[in-house]
Protein backbone atom coordinates (compact mmCIF):
# COMPACT_ATOMS: atom_id res chain seq x y z
CA UNK A 1 0.00 0.00 0.00
CA UNK A 2 1.19 3.66 -0.76
CA UNK A 3 -0.55 6.50 1.11
CA UNK A 4 -0.98 10.03 -0.09
CA UNK A 5 1.98 11.51 1.42
CA UNK A 6 3.91 8.58 -0.03
CA UNK A 7 3.63 9.50 -3.22
CA UNK A 8 5.89 10.46 -6.34
CA UNK A 9 5.81 10.99 -9.93
CA UNK A 10 6.11 7.81 -11.98
CA UNK A 11 5.09 5.62 -9.24
CA UNK A 12 2.43 2.76 -10.55
CA UNK A 13 -1.02 2.21 -8.59
CA UNK A 14 -3.59 0.28 -8.95
CA UNK A 15 -6.98 2.18 -8.56
CA UNK A 16 -10.94 0.66 -9.36
CA UNK A 17 -9.40 -2.37 -11.48
CA UNK A 18 -6.89 -0.22 -14.07
CA UNK A 19 -3.38 0.54 -13.77
CA UNK A 20 -2.30 4.01 -13.35
CA UNK A 21 1.45 5.84 -13.71
CA UNK A 22 1.45 8.72 -11.53
CA UNK A 23 2.43 11.59 -13.55
CA UNK A 24 1.49 14.84 -10.79
CA UNK A 25 0.12 15.84 -8.16
CA UNK A 26 -0.59 18.54 -5.16
CA UNK A 27 -1.97 18.88 -1.55
CA UNK A 28 -4.67 21.33 -0.97
CA UNK A 29 -5.88 22.75 2.35
CA UNK A 30 -8.99 24.78 2.31
CA UNK A 31 -9.94 26.36 5.38
CA UNK A 32 -12.25 24.52 6.79
CA UNK A 33 -11.73 20.54 6.56
CA UNK A 34 -9.64 17.94 5.88
CA UNK A 35 -6.56 18.51 3.56
CA UNK A 36 -6.90 17.18 -0.15
CA UNK A 37 -4.39 15.42 -2.89
CA UNK A 38 -5.35 16.33 -6.35
CA UNK A 39 -3.61 13.67 -8.64
CA UNK A 40 -3.10 13.85 -12.40
CA UNK A 41 -3.15 10.15 -13.28
CA UNK A 42 -2.02 8.58 -16.72
CA UNK A 43 -4.12 4.99 -17.90
CA UNK A 44 -1.15 3.03 -18.23
CA UNK A 45 -3.00 0.50 -20.66
CA UNK A 46 -4.78 3.63 -22.71
CA UNK A 47 -2.97 5.95 -22.33
CA UNK A 48 -5.95 8.63 -21.40
CA UNK A 49 -4.96 10.82 -18.86
CA UNK A 50 -7.07 11.82 -15.48
CA UNK A 51 -7.27 13.94 -12.59
CA UNK A 52 -8.69 12.35 -9.50
CA UNK A 53 -8.87 14.40 -5.90
CA UNK A 54 -9.16 12.17 -2.88
CA UNK A 55 -8.92 12.57 0.74
CA UNK A 56 -4.97 13.43 2.46
CA UNK A 57 -4.09 10.16 4.15
CA UNK A 58 -5.88 7.91 1.45
CA UNK A 59 -4.29 4.46 0.36
CA UNK A 60 -3.68 2.77 -2.66
CA UNK A 61 -2.34 -0.37 -3.68
CA UNK A 62 1.25 -0.14 -5.38
CA UNK A 63 1.35 -2.13 -8.52
CA UNK A 64 4.15 -4.77 -8.75
CA UNK A 65 5.93 -3.65 -11.74
CA UNK A 66 9.15 -4.78 -13.55
CA UNK A 67 11.89 -2.81 -15.35
CA UNK A 68 14.21 -4.55 -17.43
CA UNK A 69 16.72 -3.27 -19.64
CA UNK A 70 16.68 -4.31 -22.67
CA UNK A 71 18.35 -3.55 -26.15
CA UNK A 72 16.08 -2.25 -29.00
CA UNK A 73 16.28 -3.86 -32.28
CA UNK A 74 14.53 -3.11 -35.45
CA UNK A 75 10.56 -1.99 -36.15
CA UNK A 76 7.98 -3.30 -38.58
CA UNK A 77 4.78 -1.90 -39.32
CA UNK A 78 2.94 -3.12 -35.85
CA UNK A 79 5.59 -3.60 -33.94
CA UNK A 80 9.20 -2.43 -32.24
CA UNK A 81 11.32 -5.54 -31.22
CA UNK A 82 13.60 -5.65 -28.15
CA UNK A 83 16.04 -8.07 -26.37
CA UNK A 84 16.16 -9.40 -23.23
CA UNK A 85 20.30 -8.66 -22.74
CA UNK A 86 20.40 -12.00 -20.52
CA UNK A 87 18.60 -14.64 -21.97
CA UNK A 88 18.58 -13.68 -25.89
CA UNK A 89 14.62 -13.84 -25.95
CA UNK A 90 13.08 -11.04 -28.02
CA UNK A 91 9.89 -10.07 -27.89
CA UNK A 92 6.95 -7.34 -29.67
CA UNK A 93 5.85 -4.25 -28.29
CA UNK A 94 3.05 -2.14 -29.84
CA UNK A 95 3.69 0.58 -31.32
CA UNK A 96 1.36 2.22 -28.86
CA UNK A 97 3.05 0.84 -25.85
CA UNK A 98 6.49 2.49 -27.04
CA UNK A 99 4.43 6.13 -28.03
CA UNK A 100 6.79 8.90 -28.15
CA UNK A 101 10.08 6.98 -26.85
CA UNK A 102 10.36 6.00 -30.93
CA UNK A 103 11.42 9.43 -31.52
CA UNK A 104 14.51 8.45 -29.54
CA UNK A 105 15.24 4.79 -30.01
CA UNK A 106 17.77 3.95 -32.62
CA UNK A 107 18.73 0.25 -33.14
CA UNK A 108 21.09 -1.61 -30.56
CA UNK A 109 20.00 1.09 -27.79
CA UNK A 110 19.41 -0.21 -24.28
CA UNK A 111 16.02 0.99 -22.52
CA UNK A 112 14.15 -0.11 -19.50
CA UNK A 113 11.30 -2.14 -20.47
CA UNK A 114 8.54 -1.65 -17.97
CA UNK A 115 6.25 -5.07 -17.41
CA UNK A 116 3.63 -5.55 -15.44
CA UNK A 117 3.82 -9.54 -14.67
CA UNK A 118 4.42 -10.56 -18.78
CA UNK A 119 2.48 -7.42 -20.05
CA UNK A 120 4.77 -4.55 -21.50
CA UNK A 121 3.29 -1.50 -20.14
CA UNK A 122 5.79 1.64 -20.93
CA UNK A 123 9.54 1.92 -21.81
CA UNK A 124 11.50 3.96 -19.99
CA UNK A 125 14.19 5.64 -21.94
CA UNK A 126 17.76 7.31 -20.13
CA UNK A 127 17.39 10.69 -19.44
CA UNK A 128 19.60 11.56 -22.34
CA UNK A 129 20.13 10.08 -25.70
CA UNK A 130 22.94 10.84 -28.70
CA UNK A 131 21.47 11.70 -31.88
CA UNK A 132 22.94 12.45 -35.23
CA UNK A 133 21.85 15.35 -37.14
CA UNK A 134 21.10 14.21 -40.71
CA UNK A 135 19.40 17.48 -42.37
CA UNK A 136 20.01 21.23 -41.40
CA UNK A 137 20.44 24.50 -42.82
CA UNK A 138 23.86 25.39 -43.43
CA UNK A 139 25.58 27.69 -40.74
CA UNK A 140 26.38 31.18 -41.81
CA UNK A 141 29.75 33.03 -40.82
CA UNK A 142 29.05 35.12 -37.90
CA UNK A 143 26.83 32.64 -36.14
CA UNK A 144 27.95 31.49 -33.00
CA UNK A 145 27.45 29.37 -29.55
CA UNK A 146 25.06 31.83 -28.01
CA UNK A 147 23.02 33.45 -31.39
CA UNK A 148 20.18 32.14 -32.69
CA UNK A 149 18.56 28.49 -33.23
CA UNK A 150 17.79 26.42 -36.10
CA UNK A 151 15.83 23.79 -36.70
CA UNK A 152 18.09 19.73 -36.88
CA UNK A 153 16.28 16.60 -38.21
CA UNK A 154 18.10 13.93 -36.33
CA UNK A 155 18.38 10.35 -37.29
CA UNK A 156 15.13 8.92 -35.71
CA UNK A 157 13.51 11.49 -37.45
CA UNK A 158 13.00 13.79 -34.43
CA UNK A 159 13.23 17.71 -35.01
CA UNK A 160 15.09 19.73 -32.56
CA UNK A 161 16.52 23.35 -32.44
CA UNK A 162 20.10 23.59 -32.21
CA UNK A 163 22.18 26.16 -32.38
CA UNK A 164 23.54 27.86 -35.18
CA UNK A 165 26.99 26.27 -35.69
CA UNK A 166 26.06 23.32 -35.76
CA UNK A 167 26.18 20.93 -39.45
CA UNK A 168 24.97 18.06 -40.40
CA UNK A 169 26.51 14.98 -39.50
CA UNK A 170 27.40 16.34 -35.47
CA UNK A 171 26.62 14.10 -32.56
CA UNK A 172 24.56 16.08 -30.32
CA UNK A 173 22.43 15.15 -26.69
CA UNK A 174 19.27 15.15 -26.84
CA UNK A 175 16.69 15.15 -23.52
CA UNK A 176 14.24 12.72 -23.98
CA UNK A 177 12.09 14.41 -21.65
CA UNK A 178 11.68 17.76 -23.16
CA UNK A 179 12.95 16.86 -26.74
CA UNK A 180 15.62 19.44 -25.95
CA UNK A 181 18.92 20.28 -27.53
CA UNK A 182 21.55 19.44 -24.63
CA UNK A 183 24.89 20.23 -25.63
CA UNK A 184 27.78 18.70 -28.81
CA UNK A 185 28.81 15.75 -28.25
CA UNK A 186 33.07 15.41 -29.48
Amino acid sequence: MISTAELKKGATIEMDGKLFAIMDYSHIKTGRGSAQVKIKLRDVRSGSIIEHTVQSGTKFNRARVERREMQYLYADDQFHYFMNTENYEQIPVGAEKVGDANKYLKENDTCEVVLYGDEVIGIELPISVELTITRTDPGFKGDTATGGTKPATLETGLVVQVPLFLEEGARIKVNTDSGSYIERVQ
